[in-house]
Parts: C-alpha cells; sequence; structure tokens
C-alpha cells in the first residue's frame, strides 16, 4: 500500500507537472512547487516522528521522489538531495535538531557534503571557511550540511584527513545568486555557497565516518527506528537515483502521450510502426527494472538492520552497484525512446526534451560513477577486502 505522502502527490500531479516550466525558467523551485511538496510532506519522511517527521520506510521515501520527479525533474531532485538531510539530522545532537525543527518542523535544509572547505578547531568547535558547490534547492532552505576537511592550526587539512559534516544557520552562509547556469534540471537552484569564518560550535558537527555505517551513529543519537541505522551512503545515492527513474518515467510517460497520435515524416502512424512500439516496450521494461532493483536493494538492507544484524562493506558495495546501474539504464532507455521521437521532440514546448536534458545532468552526479563502484564491488565478490579510494563513498 502507498504511504500517505506518495498518495497526495498523485493528487497534487497535475499541479505539480504545470508549475514546471516556471520553476525551469526561474531557475529554482517556483513557489507554488514548494508548497505542494510542504503540504504533500515529502521532506518529512526520513523526519524523526519526535519532530513532526514520519521515520518512514525508505522504499516509501523512494517512492515519493519518484512520483514527484515524473512530474517535475527539478522539484523531484531537490526532494531526493534535501529529503536525505532529515535523517542525517536524527542522528546529530538534540541541541541542533531543535533550533532547527523546534519552532517549525517544515523548516528545510540544505547541502551539499563534498569537503570543499575547512573547519579548523577554536574554543568549542570550529571556524569554517570554504566554497562549495551545487547546493540544491538552496533558496528554501533555512540551514545547510556542508562537508569540511578537518584543519590544523594554521587551517590546512591535517593528515591523514578526516572529514565533518557540519550544520549552519542561513545568516551563516552566503548564496551566490548567479551561479546555476545550467542546461539541465535547471530549475533545483544548485547554487554555490561560501562560508567566510563563521563559528560552528560543536554539537552542530559529525564525523562523517559515524555516519557513513550507520548503526554507530544511530547508538550515539539514541535513534531506535530501523531507518536510522542504514549506512550514508546508501541513503543520500538513495534519493538522487530515485529522482533520476522518476525523470525517466515521465519521459516515457511524454513519450506516449506524443506518440499516439503522430504521423511519421513518411506518413506512417506510429502506432502502426513495429519498430518505434518494440523501442516503447523495451525502454518500459529497462525504466520498471531500474525502479524495482533500486527499491529492492535498500529493503534488503533495511530487513538486515531490522533483523538486528550488521550490514557489511560487501552489502553496501553490492547496493551501491546496482543503484548505480539503476540510474545509467534508465537514461540508457530515455535515449532510446527520444531517438524515436522526432524532430519536433527538441522544440521546448514538447515536455520531453526538458526530461531529457534533466536525466542527463542527474547522471553527471558524482554518484553515478561506476568506475570505483565496479571496481570495489568485484572484488569484494572474490572475497578480497577493496582499500583506500576503492572504498569511497560506499
Amino acid at each position: 500500500m502507498s504511504h500517505d505522502v506518495v498518495r497526495r502527490i498523485e493528487e497534487v500531479a497535475d499541479q505539480l507537472a504545470a508549475t514546471a516550466e516556471e520553476t525551469e525558467r526561474i531557475g529554482k523551485l517556483s513557489d507554488e512547487s514548494a508548497e505542494l511538496i510542504r503540504q504533500a510532506g515529502v521532506m518529512r519522511l526520513l523526519q524523526p516522528t519526535d519532530f513532526g517527521g514520519y521515520a518512514a520506510h525508505p522504499q516509501d521515501f523512494a517512492e515519493a521522489v519518484m512520483a514527484v520527479a515524473r512530474r517535475c525533474g527539478s522539484t523531484g531532485w531537490v526532494c531526493g538531495v534535501g529529503g536525505v538531510h532529515p535523517w542525517e539530522m536524527a542522528l546529530m545532537d538534540r541541541k541542533v535538531q531543535n533550533e532547527v525543527w523546534g519552532e517549525n518542523p517544515d523548516t528545510w535544509i540544505a547541502s551539499p557534503y563534498a569537503p570543499q572547505g575547512i573547519a579548523t578547531p577554536t574554543d568549542g568547535g570550529y571556524i569554517l571557511k570554504g566554497h562549495w558547490n551545487f547546493s540544491s534547492g538552496t533558496d528554501h532552505c533555512d540551514w545547510i550540511f556542508l562537508g569540511a576537511l578537518l584543519g590544523d592550526t594554521d587551517g590546512q587539512p591535517t593528515q591523514p584527513s578526516k572529514v565533518l559534516h557540519v550544520v549552519l544557520p542561513r545568516d551563516d552562509y552566503t548564496i551566490v545568486d548567479d551561479s546555476w547556469d545550467v542546461i539541465g534540471l535547471s530549475g533545483t537552484g544548485s547554487k554555490d555557497v561560501i562560508v567566510d569564518g563563521a563559528f560552528i560550535p560543536s554539537y552542530r558537527t559529525i564525523e562523517a565516518d559515524v555516519v557513513a555505517t550507520g548503526e554507530v551513529a544511530a547508538e550515539r543519537a539514541g535513534r531506535t527506528d530501523t531507518v536510522y541505522r542504514l549506512p550514508f551512503w546508501t541513503m543520500f545515492p538513495l534519493g538522487i537515483t530515485s529522482a533520476v527513474i522518476g525523470i525517466a518515467e515521465g519521459a516515457l510517460d511524454a513519450h506516449l502521450h506524443y506518440q499516439r497520435d503522430r504521423v511519421s515524416a513518411m506518413g506512417t502512424k506510429i502506432k502502426d510502426d513495429p519498430y518505434v512500439l518494440y523501442a516503447i516496450s523495451e525502454a518500459a521494461a529497462e525504466i520498471a527494472a531500474s525502479r524495482t532493483q533500486l527499491l529492492d536493494g535498500v529493503g534488503r538492507l533495511y530487513d538486515l538492520a531490522d533483523a538486528g544484524k550488521s550490514i557489511t562493506f560487501e552489502d553496501r558495495s553490492l547496493v551501491r552497484r546496482n543503484q548505480v546501474r539503476c540510474a545509467w539504464r534508465a537514461v540508457a532507455a530515455v535515449d532510446a525512446i527520444f531517438a524515436r521521437s522526432g524532430g519536433n521532440a527538441v522544440r521546448r514546448q514538447n515536455v520531453m526534451q526538458r526530461f531529457w536534458r534533466d536525466a542527463h545532468v542527474g547522471l553527471q552526479h558524482a554518484i553515478h560513477t561506476p568506475g570505483t563502484q565496479y571496481h570495489s564491488t568485484a572484488l569484494s565478490m572474490m572475497g578480497i577486502e577493496p582499500q583506500g579510494p576503492f572504498r569511497a563513498m560506499i
């Protein structure tokens, strides 16, 4: 049975689809789109129940993101990225949770996690400086997670390097307004942010390694809901790939609607063209397979955590491999149908071209890079423990 949030998204599906053009035009979520998402409760799916959330099964979260992205790729992307932040916030010190959600459980949190800044220790916390790219949905957020390298007394990264996730309120960072000019996912407003010497109290930080595996962070935070025992590198990729699959589903919907009554330049009705019909069915099967495999992966890890079992590196690696493959398979399917949509599919008024662009830009995210992930998984399957960079983002 679908989660209530997913059902509410379906109820406003036409409204979400209608906001997509404005969202792309203004380069960030339109106010209407953001309000529809708030009302549906998408961003509270992974939020803890004591702060007005659902602490939902991650499969429900993934399906909600897909449902949004199927109507507007940019809005779905912001949900997929931003919707994971309440999950990590649940693992933080209760003091910062109260600061973020105490007065408004609908407060949104931005990111990025790439360690593009340095946190230098000082009394009671850190001094943070840096410049980060890709803060999706940041205009609608009042707080932000940022990745930072731990610095030494001279403000240089320590060796070996150590990554922190730090939390800042909106007044402590600057959004660079003209920093998001792209060919796809334009409406995500994934702008740069700058921090120039903000003080970060220690309770607003957490070590990246602590949240990577899940169990330790949940125990430290006193969280008993199964969802908080899952690895970061399962949850964060889940939201992003869910958006890409939802975009692929939207492309398929648009293709079917467009092709139903279309006649090719040669005068053949598309509904009578066996080659196009074959391509449609093959693409639909590939997109459906991507959805199924992504949901299956996070479901299997959830079941392990729910049974009180540890999730091994190999478990994580296999799910990450499949998650990467899901994204590439879905986008390849979009390419197959777009290539058979004729010249008019590239016109701005045809929504297919927006889904096509959004899908390809979504695939550019680092979380979809197959090289080291596939390498690592192959070693794990051979019983060889991957080392160094082959353990990154797994």
